[in-house]
């Protein structure tokens, strides 16, 4: 297991970080599917950035999960790296 393996467990294993950690969940799971759209793009985040008439650190800032994009913000994404964006609603547990 690797250092930051064993440091995310042990955080986690504190129920309060493991609820906020629970809660942010979908947030990064939309960041991992940017970060992944783009090099299957073969886009650096300036070029990206560039055909998306925006700023490399926005790129950064929604690859990072700081920033929650809008539709419009998703459907630019989507265009500028070739993908589709697909949204869908399930039923809460």
């Amino acid at each position: 297991m690797t250092e930051l393996a064993v440091l995310k467990a042990r955080i986690l294993a504190n129920p309060e970080a493991r609820a906020e950690y629970d809660a942010r969940a979908p947030e990064f799971d939309l960041a991992s599917e940017l970060i992944t759209a783009r090099p299957r793009a073969c886009l650096t985040q300036s070029e990206l950035a560039e055909r998306m008439h925006t700023t490399q650190s926005t790129i950064a800032r929604l690859e990072s999960g700081r920033t929650m994009p809008s539709m419009r913000m998703l459907a630019r994404y989507a265009e500028a790296t070739a993908s589709r964006a697909v949204v869908r609603l399930e039923r809460a547990a």
